[in-house]
């Protein structure tokens, strides 16, 4: 399993004082308010930095690091990844599940035959739409809902699906 998960990226910087903007990759934006620390990384080096300050702007989230105290400073952070480590990570209800656990399980159905590896997952809005690549590297989008996903086992590592009518294989 992933150590840690990406949980935004930081597009800008905002005023003089040395806040950055943060487009968030979580649903919920108020997790950064529990957040003490975040792991920074920016061309293949990561770095631990303490949060001051969180502020929001429109969508973005804005944050204030110790020692990062002039705009020049989040420049220097512009496109940068921030990730925290797993056991910081939100806690999910039941039946929710991290997109990085899933992405790279194979997906079979009811019957056990297995139609390909999980690649991606988009969100459309109303549901998440499951990528998965088979054998013949096509791709068959799934959407993730109870009458087609009807198991994830992280345990065995696999997600078993029900192939609607019209759902290709």
């Amino acid at each position: 399993m992933q150590e840690y998960f990406e949980i935004g990226q930081i597009v800008n910087h905002f005023g003089i004082k040395g806040m950055v903007k943060v487009m968030p990759y979580t649903d919920d934006v108020a997790r950064f308010e529990d957040l003490k620390t975040v792991y920074v990384t920016l061309r293949h080096t990561q770095k631990q930095y303490e949060i001051e300050e969180v502020k929001y702007h429109k969508n973005m989230v804005l944050l204030k690091f110790k020692g990062v105290d002039d705009m020049d400073g989040a420049q220097n952070l512009q496109n940068a990844i921030l990730k925290v480590e797993r056991k910081d990570a939100a806690t999910l209800e039941e039946g929710s599940y991290y997109i990085a656990d899933l992405l790279g399980m194979p997906v079979y159905t009811e019957e056990g035959k297995k139609i390909g590896i999980l690649e991606d997952i988009y969100n459309t809005g109303s549901n998440d739409i499951y990528v998965v690549r088979n054998e013949k590297q096509k791709q068959i989008l799934l959407p993730a809902i109870q009458d087609v996903i009807k198991q994830i086992s992280l345990e065995e590592n696999k997600i078993t699906v029900h192939m609607l009518k019209g759902l290709e294989e």
